[in-house]
């Protein structure tokens, strides 16, 4: 599963202003990678049915050990509330002991923007 395409569950309407969130895991072996892939489909599902979900992708590298996800949410609360609930709650705390490394970036941008380059998501990263 090297990458999820971008997936728009919500189309947003042309112009309007949304909030871009953007990951870096590392996990610290190939067991932590292989929880992690085994938690995605669940989480996958999660925010194709998610309100104000615009857009998601993921870029995994499982022997490398390294995921990105990318999403674009209506606001900061809409990207909260999912992140609080269903199944990425307990899949995030599940894994929280197995990563090494991760890095967040969020940013402002409009949804003719969108889908956003992997090259600006990981310049953002870095």
């Amino acid at each position: 599963m090297p990458t999820l395409p971008w997936t728009v569950p919500n189309q947003p309407p042309p112009g309007t202003e949304v909030h871009v969130f953007a990951s870096r895991f590392e996990t610290r072996t190939l067991w932590g990678a292989l929880k992690f892939l085994a938690r995605t489909p669940g989480v996958w599902r999660q925010i194709k049915a998610a309100p104000g979900a615009y857009g998601a992708s993921l870029k995994a590298e499982p022997f490398k050990r390294t995921f990105w996800t990318l999403s674009a949410w209506e606001s900061p609360a809409t990207l909260r509330d999912f992140a609080r609930s269903g199944t990425h709650a307990p899949a995030s705390r599940g894994l929280s002991a197995q990563m090494r490394d991760s890095a967040f970036a969020s940013w402002a941008a409009t949804s003719d923007d969108l889908p956003v380059d992997w090259t600006d998501v990981r310049r953002r990263l870095a």
